[in-house]
């Protein structure tokens, strides 16, 4: 019971240190209206400025009804750097996709993030655009989607002044099935300013789902991430290799 109970612990704690969320991770797939989402904890070793262990969760719920699809994330991390106390970050989002043709869907986002290993005292994202079906098999689907968002970050480097910007957002994000217990997802973000495209961020997410029982599967990720203008004293790439449980439901 104990041990049981530290499960629990991880699963409702739900961030992550990355500095873009992959709002495709574990989106359910589905025609059924009603809830579905899934609960996840997992811990990671990182290298960023210096070595450090992550334990974070996160909580995906989303709610489908007909043509209309609401969707929200929520994650949490709480990292300890060599030796010295946790830290922690979060973001949370949350999107709104209206369908309107079989392959094409429309969708609008609204996020808030904070992350004091990269500095970031407050990133605020809206941002709106389409978001296209490439495929039509169910062993394997594409999607694409081109989005404009307005950022509003504030960083604690004590040098870089709030930034206030217009960046775009593609992403290209795939998702396979090659037996009934395994699902590959991966997703890659390209995100410039719109009126500096030497200033840009890209983040690519890649995730291996073994099922082990009804509703349970193994989650093991690699993340990586590049910002060609991070806080000053943060690196310009980092990285997360991560494994945990995940709990999913509909």
């Amino acid at each position: 019971m104990r041990h049981v109970f530290l499960v629990f612990l991880l699963l409702i704690s739900t961030t992550v240190s990355s500095q873009i969320l992959n709002a495709e991770s574990l989106r359910k797939v589905t025609d059924t209206s009603g809830y579905s989402g899934s609960l996840s904890a997992s811990i990671a070793l990182k290298r960023n400025v210096n070595d450090f262990v992550t334990i974070s969760s996160d909580i995906h719920i989303q709610y489908k009804m007909k043509d209309h699809l609401i969707l929200f994330k929520n994650e949490v991390a709480f990292q300890k750097i060599e030796g010295q106390d946790f830290d922690n970050s979060l973001i949370s989002h949350i999107r709104y996709n209206y369908r309107f043709h079989p392959r094409i869907a429309w969708e609008i986002f609204l996020q808030g993030q904070y992350n004091k290993i990269n500095l970031i005292d407050f990133r605020g994202l809206v941002g709106t655009g389409p978001r296209f079906k490439l495929t039509q098999s169910e062993k394997y689907k594409f999607y694409l989607g081109t989005l404009v968002m307005y950022e509003h970050e504030k960083v604690t480097d004590g040098v870089t002044p709030t930034q206030k910007d217009f960046r775009g957002s593609t992403y290209l994000s795939f998702s396979m099935y090659p037996t009934e217990h395994i699902t590959i997802i991966s997703t890659t973000y390209y995100q410039p300013r719109i009126d500096k495209f030497n200033d840009y961020r890209i983040s690519s997410q890649s995730s291996l789902l073994v099922g082990l029982f009804k509703n349970f599967a193994l989650k093991t990720s690699y993340t990586f991430t590049y910002d060609t203008f991070p806080a000053v004293g943060i690196p310009n790439s980092q990285y997360d290799f991560s494994t945990g449980l995940t709990y999913s439901f509909d």
